[in-house]
């Protein structure tokens, strides 16, 4: 009976040895190294990341539009600010160019006052002069004047103040005289000229 205790009991210690050996090889496998845990993890969140909700994801999507569209909206408010701020500085300084070219003429004006000359040819000749240095200036600046000469009526440039009646079939609607000149800037009409039309 003793030997039949003996023969139980080894094979008991031979199974608890085996289960032991077993769990420790199951502990073993379940022992996961710090790389190999980060990985997993890495997995996991991989996995959440792709399981968002439609919703989430659109919400995701909304943000990003959103900061594109605050992006873009401050980009254009940046830029008309200072187109505003470049077309008020043309406006105000726009004229310098104007004011410089005719500031010669201002002077041969002040020349011709200082001279204390009594001959009358002399002041037409000075003022002759300053006339045509002034309609040189403004042809610099594109001003050009209206011709009226031997001109046929025309709306666009011209302003009928009075009609003329019996000048004959050949000056009907032609231009007979201009009581102000009319000028034009780079090809726009500034000031209609003002004549007198043939009826």
């Amino acid at each position: 009976m003793s030997e039949e205790k003996k023969i139980n009991i080894e094979d008991g210690n031979a199974e608890d040895t085996a289960n032991k050996q077993e769990m420790n090889e199951q502990e073993a496998e379940e022992t996961v190294t710090p790389e190999e845990n980060e990985s997993q993890n890495q997995e996991e969140n991989q996995e959440e990341a792709d399981e968002k909700t439609p919703l989430e994801k659109a919400e995701e999507e909304i943000a990003q539009l959103k900061d594109q569209y605050l992006r873009a909206r401050a980009e254009f408010e940046n830029y008309r600010k200072r187109t505003i701020k470049e077309k008020a500085e043309l406006i105000l300084n726009g004229g310098e160019k104007t004011i410089t070219a005719i500031l010669p003429v201002l002077d041969d004006f002040e020349r011709a006052l200082a001279d204390k000359t009594d001959d009358p040819e002399a002041v037409k000749q000075g003022m002759e002069l300053i006339f045509h240095k002034f309609v040189k200036t403004l042809e610099g600046l594109g001003v050009k004047k209206i011709e009226t000469e031997d001109k046929p009526f025309d709306v666009d440039y011209h302003e009928a103040i009075a009609m003329v009646p019996g000048m004959g079939d050949d000056k009907k609607g032609m231009v007979i005289d201009c009581v102000q000149t009319g000028y034009m800037l780079n090809d726009k009409v500034i000031r209609h000229a003002k004549v007198a039309v043939g009826q």
